[in-house]
């Protein structure tokens, strides 16, 4: 196998082995603590520009197949394990992980070291990396390869939305009887997305993440989702205003993860950048109105800036935090008070992950009902 480097922007460095395609890449440094569910994570468009470090010690074991992508491709800028499968065996296997890394041209290493990296991003925060295993990039020296990362560019500021965004509209048809119209805003949505909300009669037009509050009403839609996504929501300006256009009009709305964002924005909250954000499929969140805790999958390096100890006034009457993280207190939802609109920063299509969360799709439906 060959040599290759994982490279931080603070200068620490990480000897391994080259692991699918090899060359270089750039992106944000983070790790994912989920034990399963590697498909799923490599091809979320949430982690466009990021470079994905697995905590779970053994990846590839089950291979890949054409069933479990969340999107067209591998979205990850770079994808770090500690040791690849050297075989894959699956049932449902078409393919070997490391082949389609190779495939798709994403760099990877594999590195001995995932637990100190994971402590050493725990200690310092997510940051930019890099991950080199050309000869010409190694002959260069660490130093070099340090001042090449610290040049690449941050995620904050990054929209990214629209580069992962689909083209063109499309159609997920209703399984059964058509019950509602759901305009959803692809932001970087994942498949089983409106896979969820069509098991529940649910016809579900996905758009463009530059679709305008005129583009999404035309559909006359019963409901409006805005979905998950990569990149800082201060730099989504053109997907607030199309929220505050369906708020205005008072369509019942439904958002996640960076859904939840630009929610808060559209409210007149800030956001911020998490010290290292949530990754994984364990994070504790309760709701605050029943005192529930779901156990539910995240990928957010982003938070709502809100009051968490009461309404809060917003442009469209009275809101509140529905929600928050058991782990780190950041608020997990919001919800208007006089107007059918929620949003959570978690995942509830659960892709991989737990199922605790999935009834907020029949929330959604149940406010599209009363709407009607």
């Amino acid at each position: 196998m060959n040599p290759a480097l994982l490279v931080l922007e603070d200068g620490r460095v990480f000897h391994g082995v080259a692991y699918g395609a090899e060359g270089e890449t750039f992106g944000e440094m983070v790790f994912n603590t989920g034990m399963t569910g590697y498909q799923e994570t490599l091809t979320d468009p949430s982690y466009a520009r990021q470079i994905v470090a697995m905590t779970s010690p053994h990846i590839g074991n089950t291979g890949i197949n054409g069933e479990d992508p969340e999107s067209r491709r591998i979205q990850v800028a770079g994808y770090v394990v500690r040791e690849p499968a050297r075989v894959a065996s699956n049932w449902r296997a078409t393919g070997s992980l490391g082949s389609a890394l190779r495939e798709q041209g994403v760099v990877g290493i594999a590195i001995p070291g995932t637990r100190a990296l994971t402590r050493h991003l725990r200690d310092k925060g997510a940051m930019r990396a890099g991950i080199f295993s050309s000869p010409d990039a190694l002959a260069a020296g660490e130093e070099a390869l340090v001042r090449r990362v610290l040049e690449s560019p941050a995620m904050e500021g990054a929209d990214l939305a629209r580069d992962v965004s689909t083209a063109e509209p499309y159609v997920v048809a209703a399984k059964g009887e058509k019950r509602y119209t759901v305009a959803a805003v692809d932001l970087g949505i994942k498949s089983m997305t409106p896979y969820r909300m069509s098991e529940r009669g649910c016809e579900v037009h996905v758009l463009p993440a530059s679709s305008t509050a005129e583009d999404i009403l035309a559909l006359d839609p019963d409901g409006v989702f805005f979905s998950n996504g990569p990149g800082d929501p201060a730099a989504a300006d053109y997907a607030v205003d199309a929220l505050k256009g369906v708020l205005d009009a008072g369509k019942p709305f439904f958002g996640i993860c960076f859904g939840n964002q630009i929610f808060g924005r559209a409210l007149g909250l800030g956001t911020y950048k998490l010290r290292f954000g949530h990754r994984g499929i364990n994070q504790p969140v309760q709701d605050r109105a029943t005192g529930k805790v779901d156990v539910s999958a995240h990928n957010h390096g982003f938070a709502v800036d809100a009051p968490a100890d009461g309404p809060f006034d917003t442009p469209y009457g009275p809101g509140e935090v529905s929600h928050v993280n058991l782990n780190d207190g950041c608020v997990e939802g919001l919800r208007l008070l006089e107007r059918p609109a929620f949003s959570v920063q978690y995942h509830p299509e659960a892709a991989a992950g737990p199922h605790d969360a999935s009834g907020l799709f029949d929330r959604f439906c149940e406010l599209m009902e009363a709407s009607k």
